[in-house]
């Protein structure tokens, strides 16, 4: 009965490491991508509606941030 029980702490002890571990590394890897790839900003946005020969006004580019969720 001993081994058995040993075996199930040893088993949630694991679980509960890897599910720390991945977890943290996941996150590391997470703000990496976003620091080397920002999400959009208004600046871009202008950038895409001149380039579509087109001058946004402010209540365009508030309502594609908006829709965006940023």
């Amino acid at each position: 009965m001993g081994d058995i029980g040993t075996s199930i702490i040893f088993t949630i002890v694991g679980l509960v490491i890897g599910g720390a571990l991945g977890f943290f590394l996941t996150r590391r890897y997470f703000m990496k991508q976003l620091k080397e790839n920002p999400p959009i900003t208004e600046k871009m946005v202008r950038a895409m509606f001149l380039q579509m020969g087109r001058k946004p006004s402010e209540a365009q580019i508030k309502s594609i941030m908006k829709s965006m969720g940023q």
